[in-house]
């Protein structure tokens, strides 16, 4: 190799390991430019309709805002009166659970360890209340650091959404002259798979939302609507989501009477069954394909290595990931591989 080339190999490992050590910050950044593409969506088809794009910008951004605010007022301000319900009666529950627990210890007791008393119990709980105050600090911190994360993506996205072509040519800017061309094609195409994934996403989002409802009203679960809005935006996250939405409801269902508890609970396995089988292969083929096995992996691998904003943002990242593999590696390697053997 030329010196030249051995500089080019130095570069790209720095490179790589900058990357690698700015990682939070990188996936900041793309989570603005997942919201930009997001919202970009709604600012064509304004456009579309003969408004210039600043008007179409801002329209959107506040039809965004409203949209958060109302789902905010849906979902957080009905909860307050039935978390203080929960609250009241949270005493009545565990002295029923614990009459219950009373009861199953006499008929098993021949079969159960010995359980310790109160005083052990006191005893190994006493490191955990003294490290309290430095875990209330902690996790004081992680709140700040979580908000002003949570303002850095919103600039972000306002940025790039007000004036996104000066990052697009800069992005370029940094591969070889001769593969520029082809960064801004396979660009293009990373948009467009962000743009119909969105669209794939608000469609589930709004059939689960909508199902959630009608089954929960049908049931006469007090909140249906928040619980209905509270399922759908939780879908965005796939697997867990879902699993995360059926609590609240549940809890809110057992205060009224207990079997609605089990309905609600076989109502939400019915509705994600039908999502997993029918909705998403059908809506998802005409939009972005993903395999399952692909979503749960991104999933389980960005969450690993970028923490729950990774585990958030898996399945924009494994969009992006798979189109750039299959336009670099499959398109411009593998396949011309094959051509010139042939």
């Amino acid at each position: 190799m030329r010196i030249g080339q051995w500089l080019g190999l130095f570069a790209l490992i720095v490179s790589l390991y900058i990357l690698w050590q700015i990682r939070q910050l990188v996936l900041l950044l793309f989570t603005g430019v997942v919201l930009a593409v997001a919202i970009n969506q709604l600012v064509r088809r304004l456009q579309r309709s003969g408004i210039k794009r600043a008007g179409a910008v801002w329209l959107s951004l506040g039809i965004v805002v409203t949209s958060l605010t109302v789902s905010f007022w849906l979902i957080v301000v009905p909860f307050i009166d039935q978390f203080q319900e929960l609250v009241q009666l949270l005493p009545s529950g565990i002295e029923q659970i614990r009459q219950g627990i009373y009861w199953l210890e006499q008929q098993v007791a021949p079969f159960l360890p010995e359980i310790p008393d109160l005083n052990q119990i006191v005893q190994q709980i006493q490191p955990f209340l003294a490290n309290l105050p430095a875990q209330v600090l902690a996790f004081f911190s992680t709140s700040i650091g979580a908000l002003l994360e949570f303002l850095l993506v919103i600039v972000l996205t306002l940025m790039i959404l007000v004036n996104p072509q000066p990052y697009r040519k800069a992005l370029i800017r940094c591969f070889p002259a001769f593969y520029r061309h082809r960064v801004d094609e396979i660009l293009t195409r990373c948009a467009d798979g962000l743009g119909a994934w969105t669209v794939g996403a608000l469609i589930e989002m709004v059939f689960i939302g909508a199902l959630s409802g009608i089954g929960l009203w049908i049931l006469q679960v007090p909140l249906a609507l928040a619980h209905a809005v509270l399922a759908g935006l939780l879908n965005f996250i796939p697997n867990i989501g879902p699993t995360l939405s059926v609590f609240l409801p549940m809890a809110i269902a057992f205060l009224d009477a207990p079997w609605k508890a089990i309905a609600v609970l076989v109502l939400y396995i019915v509705i994600q069954n039908v999502e997993s089988y029918w909705l998403t292969p059908t809506v998802m083929a005409h939009q972005v394909a993903l395999l399952p096995a692909v979503t749960l992996t991104a999933q389980i691998f960005f969450a690993s290595f970028f923490g729950a904003l990774g585990l958030l943002m898996a399945l924009p990242l494994a969009v992006v990931a798979k189109t750039w593999i299959e336009e670099s590696l499959f398109k411009d390697i593998l396949d011309r591989w094959q051509h010139s053997s042939s």
